[in-house]
């Protein structure tokens, strides 16, 4: 059996029916689940060492609690073992305290299967987790003039957004996830002259198949099985104002027949009701994929793509603009710093340096989560290269299967000035121990031995350089 099908968890719950649910959604990628009532029970599992635990997962997490408790006594206990909090709670104060008490992620319920086995593959990856409840929270609505970036490309696709946003016809965002097309959409609502009327948001990818209808056009009393109440869908929700279909790809065939006909005649129809409501609603849609291919492919009706692509937006990817990074990180920031429990940081050179060569393939959403873990954790006045080992570690590390030799900037250290004279040999050792720290992680020990010096050496040498929060 390979690595993948033998991934273990350990999920501290005293919830069996919650327990069931977990181990259910954890089984479809190959997780086995083992369960604990309390800390000490979970303890007592991972020191008997008969099974390895990959992730622990924390149910019900509280500050202050017997599972704030839990998730100290087991940091202490075993520091490199991946945390993840499962929690009710949403506010970005719960989030900071989790992540200052040693948690790798923090997942707000409901949790979306995907979700939580993203996020239980980067945990037992190593690698940083997305904090996307966080990235919602921070999200505020921005007009065309307020957001950030002057890339070409980027500020082309806002002027045509910009110019649609005065019309009532549908728009079309295409864009890889991440890149803000929800803030494309929310500009182009503000812009409006129905900004006054509400912005109604469905993310078509986490409605389940059977329920989409229901939950696009709303349904009748006792119209299926579970339809105990009259529901009005997000058409009728919107009347007069705009509905953004987020991921609208995802939606299922027969709903694209009855979108298409909302899109020709503005009539919806409950499902259960004989009764046709006439609505006026604008449309903006948004996909991470390509709908013209997947209209080749025959996944989308053709119609109903030339209906919402009647203005179409491509947002560039971040990795295609680095030059907005530097502005796009204090913008960010200082929306951070509006958050309770962080404060205003500032972030050095060599940060904004590393930033600036990473590939960023979640784009602005990975760099703010980037950003916003980072605060979390940062001691001093300002974000420093050591504030991302994960980021150095993955922006340095070699492709797999090739060496560093072959790999164009592998070391990342750059020896010569812009005028073409020789960097200093301090500048330069600088530069070699923080790769060095970002591409072990932090590991100490092992920086120390892969550079061919004591720890104790090391540690003089990060007080000469000026090299702050390296350990």
């Amino acid at each position: 059996m390979g690595r993948e099908a033998a991934r273990a968890l350990l999920l501290i719950d005293d919830e069996p029916a919650q327990s069931r649910l977990i181990a259910a959604m954890a089984a479809r990628a190959g997780w086995k689940t083992f369960t604990a009532r309390d800390g000490d029970a979970a303890l007592a599992m991972i020191e008997n060492g008969s099974t390895p635990i990959d992730v622990v997962l924390l149910d019900c997490w509280a500050p202050e609690s017997a599972t704030g408790n839990t998730l100290s006594a087991l940091r202490v206990a075993h520091p490199n073992l991946p945390l993840v909090i499962l929690t009710a709670r949403t506010s970005v104060a719960a989030a900071v305290e989790a992540m200052r008490g040693g948690a790798s992620d923090f997942l707000v319920k409901p949790i979306a299967p995907d979700r939580l086995l993203a996020a239980l593959d980067a945990a037992a990856n190593g690698k940083a987790g997305e904090l996307r409840p966080m990235a919602e929270k921070i999200g505020t609505l921005l007009a065309f003039d307020e957001i950030v970036g002057s890339a070409p490309e980027f500020r082309a696709a806002l002027a045509i957004a910009a110019k649609a946003a005065r019309a009532r016809v549908p728009v079309l965002i295409e864009g890889e996830s991440g890149v803000g097309k929800e803030v494309v959409s929310q500009a182009i609502h503000a812009a409006s002259p129905r900004a006054r009327r509400s912005l109604i948001t469905v993310n078509c990818g986490a409605i389940s198949p059977n329920l989409v209808e229901s939950e696009l056009f709303g349904h009748e009393k006792g119209a299926f099985t579970g339809a105990f109440d009259r529901h009005i869908g997000k058409f009728q929700d919107a009347d007069g104002g705009t509905l953004f279909l987020d991921e609208v790809g995802e939606l299922p065939f027969d709903a694209q027949v009855k979108l298409l006909r909302v899109l020709q005649t503005g009539e919806i129809q409950p499902i259960g009701s004989r009764a046709v409501r006439h609505v006026d609603v604008r449309v903006i849609a948004a996909t991470n994929r390509t709908l013209a291919d997947e209209v080749a492919a025959g996944r989308f009706r053709e119609d109903l793509y030339y209906r919402l692509n009647v203005v179409q937006v491509t947002i560039p990817p971040l990795r295609d603009r680095p030059g907005d990074i530097p502005a796009l990180t204090r913008h960010l920031l200082s929306r951070i710093a509006q958050q309770p429990g962080l404060r205003g940081l500032g972030i050095t050179d060599d940060a904004l340096k590393l930033l600036m060569t990473f590939s960023w393939p979640g784009n602005v959403r990975q760099l703010q989560n980037a950003l916003f873990r980072a605060a979390v954790l940062c001691e001093g006045d300002a974000l420093t290269f050591g504030d991302f080992p994960q980021i150095a570690y993955e922006a340095t590390a070699p492709a797999q299967g090739r060496s560093a030799q072959n790999v164009p900037n592998a070391g990342g250290v750059t020896l010569f000035e812009a005028d073409g004279h020789m960097r200093t040999l301090e500048d330069i050792e600088a530069d070699v121990i923080r790769l060095a720290i970002g591409h072990y992680r932090g590991r100490m020990t092992e920086v120390a031995r892969r550079l061919g010096i004591g720890r104790s050496t090391l540690y003089r040498k990060l007080g000469e350089l000026g090299i702050d929060h390296a350990a």
